[in-house]
C-alpha cells in the first residue's frame, strides 16, 4: 500500500489494473479447474452407463437423466433420429438419415466446444497484455522519477535508485500476472482439444 501511495497516479493506476488482471486470472483458474473436474466426473459416469445400456431406448433414458457435454451430444443425436423418422421434415431435417444425424452431431460438438472455450480468450488476452501494461507503468515511473531528479538537481545513487526501483516493480508485477494466465490458457486449450476429441 505504501508503494501505491508514493508512486505517481499513472503508475498506481497501472498497478491496480495489474492487480485486477491477477484477480481475474486466478478466479478463472479456480472456476475452470472445478469445471474440468466436474466434466470429467459427469462424462465418465455417463459413458460407462451409456455403453452398458441394453438398447437405444434405455440409452436415451440414461442420456436424458445425465448431465455433461457427452450426454447433451447423445440427446442431440436421439432428437435427430426422432426428427428424421417423421413424415413432415423441416429444412434442417432434409437429406439422408445418416447425413442429417452426422450434421446434427457436428453442430452439437461445435456448440459444446464454444461452451468449453469460455474464459480462455480472457486468459490469453491477460497473458499477452499484462507484461506490456507493466512495462508502460515502468516507463512512466522512470520518466516521472527522472523529471523529479531534474527538478531537484540531485543525481546521486540514493536519489535515483528508490524511484526507479519502485517503477521497475510494475514490470515485475506484469510478468507475475502474465505467467499464470499463459500457463492456464495453454492447459485449458489442451483440455479443450481432449474434450473435443472425446466428443468426436
Amino acid at each position: 500500500m505504501e508503494l501505491f501511495a508514493t508512486t505517481s497516479p499513472v503508475v498506481a493506476a497501472t498497478l491496480w489494473l495489474l492487480v485486477a488482471f491477477s484477480v481475474v486470472t486466478w478466479t478463472l483458474i479456480v472456476v475452470k479447474a472445478m469445471l474440468q473436474l466436474r466434466l470429467a466426473r459427469q462424462n465418465g459416469a455417463f459413458q460407462r452407463a451409456f455403453w452398458e445400456a441394453p438398447g437405444l431406448v434405455e440409452a436415451e433414458a440414461i442420456a436424458a437423466a445425465a448431465r455433461g457435454p457427452v450426454a447433451r451430444l447423445a440427446l442431440a443425436g436421439f432428437a435427430s433420429l426422432r426428427g428424421t423418422g417423421r413424415g413432415a421434415r423441416s429444412l434442417q431435417q432434409s437429406g439422408e438419415r445418416q447425413d442429417v444425424l452426422e450434421r446434427t452431431l457436428r453442430q452439437a460438438v461445435q456448440t459444446e466446444q464454444h461452451r468449453l472455450e469460455s474464459g480462455l480468450i480472457v486468459l490469453a488476452s491477460i497473458g499477452s497484455t499484462a507484461p506490456f501494461v507493466g512495462l508502460f507503468g515502468t516507463v512512466w515511473g522512470i520518466m516521472h522519477a527522472l523529471q523529479d531528479i531534474s527538478r531537484t538537481g540531485q543525481a546521486g545513487l540514493d536519489v535515483v535508485a528508490g524511484p526507479i526501483g519502485e517503477a521497475l516493480i510494475a514490470t515485475a508485477i506484469g510478468i507475475a500476472t502474465a505467467i499464470p494466465a499463459v500457463l492456464a490458457y495453454n492447459y485449458g486449450l489442451r483440455r479443450l482439444k481432449l474434450y473435443v476429441a472425446e466428443l468426436d
